[in-house]
């Protein structure tokens, strides 16, 4: 058995070499483009999360001539709905999106978000507003398994993670654009510019090819072949017949000899098999590590906590800030991975992680312990009061009209900076990578959007818990808790994380099964050497007798 797991390098060099397609632009491109227009649809789910931010100010406290008006209470709803409407959307999205093909599926998801773009546009009620919501976090859910799957499904396994890592970078691009068009723009016009992106995904999203998965599962090997040919650099049938092969191995092992659609029983047997329970845990745990490492309540609460540090610069040039460095550690990501593979990156930004929290929870203390010389600053308003209890990293009191101002409160705000960068570099978009090529091909849909609705579910939790942490455990202990999480989490991963860059689904599939054991060997594309046509170096020909050399004894 052991002999049987185990592989030897040689053996998975020979197994990963991409059906020997040629490593050049042509080869490459089709699947570049195929993944753009996908990422055309994730910017504009990132673009309704970032949508929320300019529209609760906006709502609150409305200029003259707006029609709405919420109070605290009905604002609160405006953050929330999506954090409940899109695990549900996820958890269905594998069996809703599964029987119309993955590319279907990703153009009709987008007829939601035009609907909800046009109720936030002409809203005239609250209504309206909670309406819109609700069609964003469904459509957001039911996307996940579509959006995921068909990157892993379309790639090549040397770029696959690149390209895979462009699925985060692309929601945050989203969200980064509501920032900057609601600074020039008001919220309804907003909402009209963002249609034009969902449009733009519909029709771009009808020139590319279905998942030759997808194809092979209906038994469609003709148009999974053309599929792969126009994926592969618009090849021959004989160039992709291989991988085509292959692909049809998937799915037609452990099937009955009369190659009949399987019942429901025996879909729903696939879930209780190693193949797919393992890699469940592994996508879980890495959300749960990603949203229990400081990010996300940063992310969520970036103004207040920048309010609450005293940041030295302004809290919205600092949120503004803090988003250029998720884009820049996404795209550090994206270019990294294929080099690096995953497990590198994933210990360097889960420990960094770790370090930025422990550092931020010590500075805390020492805040507690000692102090910190204070600069006093006049000020006009004498009657401010802060929470020691939440506020300890930055305790500033109120002396006759005189605030003391902690002149070290830029340490823990590049703290968290730094924690910005470091943790999407690897830790917050590994399981978005991972969800698309751990599972097995039978439960590759359905894994996906479970696991999506896991990792929101997770994302609610660490956002709902924060201000209650804050209060029990003050500033050090919530991150101090941040920080053990993200080294306990880096520990783990060293056992329980395979490196998948570079290997084929097959051999992925294979290790989570127990029957293949994966190398942590990145494997790295190579050129197929250009063969000599005329092969004259290959001949050897007959000796000219006019040549040869004078032999003769004189």
């Amino acid at each position: 058995m052991t002999q049987e797991k185990d592989t030897s390098y040689a053996e998975e060099h020979n197994t990963s070499n991409d059906y020997k397609y040629k490593k050049d632009f042509r080869t490459a491109l089709p699947q570049f483009l195929a993944v753009s227009a996908k990422n055309l649809l994730l910017l504009g789910y990132g673009m309704t999360l970032g949508f929320s931010t300019i529209l609760m100010p906006a709502v609150q406290m409305p200029r003259e001539g707006e029609i709405l008006h919420l109070n605290k209470e009905e604002i609160s709803w405006i953050s929330s709905i999506n954090l409940i409407i899109v695990p549900l959307g996820c958890a269905l999205s594998g069996v809703v999106t599964t029987p119309i093909g993955r590319r279907r599926a990703m153009q009709l998801v987008n007829i939601p978000f035009c609907i909800a773009w046009l109720l936030f546009h002409f809203s005239t009620t609250t209504g309206h507003l909670y309406g819109a919501l609700f069609l964003t976090g469904l459509a957001g859910g039911l996307l996940e398994a579509p959006v995921l799957t068909y990157v892993a499904e379309i790639t090549q396994p040397h770029i696959r993670g690149a390209l895979a890592a462009t699925s985060s970078l692309c929601i945050i691009l989203g969200v980064f654009t509501q920032f900057l068009l609601g600074i020039f723009l008001y919220w309804r016009t907003v909402a009209l510019v963002n249609i034009s992106f969902t449009v733009l995904a519909i029709i771009v999203l009808c020139f590319i090819p279905e998942s030759p998965h997808w194809l092979v599962s209906k038994r469609r090997y003709n148009d999974a072949r053309k599929s792969l040919q126009w994926l592969r650099g618009w090849t021959t049938p004989n160039a992709v017949e291989q991988e085509l092969q292959d692909i049809q191995a998937l799915f037609k092992k452990e099937k009955v000899a009369d190659d009949s659609d399987e019942t429901l029983s025996e879909k729903m047997s696939n879930y209780l098999k190693r193949s797919f329970y393992v890699p469940f845990f592994l996508v879980c745990f890495s959300f749960f590590v990603g949203h229990f490492s400081g990010m996300t309540t940063l992310q969520t609460y970036a103004v207040s906590i920048f309010q609450m540090l005293k940041a030295p610069i302004d809290k919205y040039y600092a949120t503004l800030i803090l988003g250029v460095l998720l884009i820049l550690g996404s795209a550090t990501c994206v270019l990294l991975v294929h080099y690096t593979g995953k497990r590198p990156l994933t210990f360097f930004s889960t420990g960094g992680a770790g370090v930025c929290c422990i550092l931020v929870a010590a500075y805390d203390i020492y805040i507690i312990v000692c102090g910190v010389p204070s600069e006093i600053t006049p000020e006009t308003n004498t009657t401010s009061t802060i929470n020691t209890t939440t506020t300890s990293a930055t305790n500033v009191t109120s002396l006759g009209g005189q605030d003391m101002h902690n002149p070290y409160s830029w340490m823990p705000m590049t703290l968290l900076m730094l924690l910005a960068f470091i943790s999407h570099t690897g830790l917050r978009l590994l399981p978005w990578i991972l969800i698309g090529e751990v599972f097995s091909a039978k439960t590759r849909a359905g894994g996906a959007g479970l696991a999506s609705a896991v990792g929101y579910i997770f994302g609610f939790l660490a956002n709902k818990m924060y201000i209650s942490m804050v209060d029990t455990l003050s500033i050090w202990g919530t991150y101090g808790l941040y920080g053990i999480v993200s080294f306990v989490g880096c520990f783990v991963f060293y056992f329980i994380l395979p490196e998948t860059e570079g290997k084929k689904l097959n051999d992925i599939e294979s290790h989570f099964a127990g029957r293949k054991k994966l190398s942590n060997y990145v494997y790295r594309s190579q050129r197929i050497p250009t063969v000599d046509i005329s092969r004259m170096h290959e001949l050897k020909g007959t000796t000219n007798p006019t040549f040869e050399g004078d032999i003769s004894k004189l």
